[in-house]
């Protein structure tokens, strides 16, 4: 309910703004899944350290047509965050910084319907950034994967408790798990955890 009235009310005073076509219904036939890797895992705080695209078109995931921004090195970059995403203070040399990788993002994903794994963690970070930038957070339709998985499964296989680790789900669906904490590796995984629930995987289809 509070995003839904963020948004109508970024919606009035940014309709005739630069990025007013943003909060436009989309009408398309694409999507995008989307990941972020970050220093940290509180949404207060945290800094970006990558953020990766990539768009969903008739039933496929088009690694042709992806984002894949490094950003600069940011202060909280820690050894424990290292061990995580792999990338190290002297792989973000020359990365972009936090606005020119925003406005790159922003001109990506459109207004097009965004998918991903823990898909509110990801909106908060970068939400934090982009509304002091640009006045709004982002207006896109979100589509939480691990959702869509338990919703499937308990339709399916209400006896079963769902196990929502990333990797374990990815082994559910039989979907590949491609680079495990690369934002484009994760924001690819997840979209083929989507396509393969979207073409029936947990009715066996």
């Amino acid at each position: 309910m509070l995003r839904a009235l963020r948004r109508a009310s970024d919606r009035r005073r940014h309709a005739e703004g630069e990025y007013g076509w943003l909060f436009h219904p989309y009408t398309g036939n694409e999507m995008v899944a989307i990941d972020c890797e970050t220093t940290g895992l509180d949404t207060r705080t945290a800094e970006l350290v990558s953020i990766a695209a990539v768009k969903v078109r008739d039933g496929r995931v088009l690694t042709s047509e992806s984002l894949d921004l490094r950003l600069q090195r940011p202060a909280s970059l820690s050894g424990d965050s290292i061990r995580i995403h792999g990338l190290r203070g002297i792989d973000l040399a020359g990365g972009d910084c936090v606005e020119a990788a925003l406005d790159k993002l922003l001109d990506f994903i459109g207004n097009r319907p965004l998918m991903g794994w823990c898909l509110d963690f990801d909106m908060a970070i970068i939400n934090r950034h982009l509304r002091p930038r640009f006045g709004f957070d982002l207006p896109n339709a979100l589509i939480e994967v691990s959702q869509r998985y338990v919703r499937d499964l308990r339709r399916v296989h209400p006896e079963i408790e769902p196990n929502l680790r990333f990797e374990a789900v990815a082994k559910a669906l039989d979907v590949p798990v491609i680079g495990r904490h690369t934002a484009l590796g994760d924001a690819v995984t997840a979209a083929l955890m989507y396509l393969r629930l979207e073409k029936g995987a947990m009715r066996g289809d």
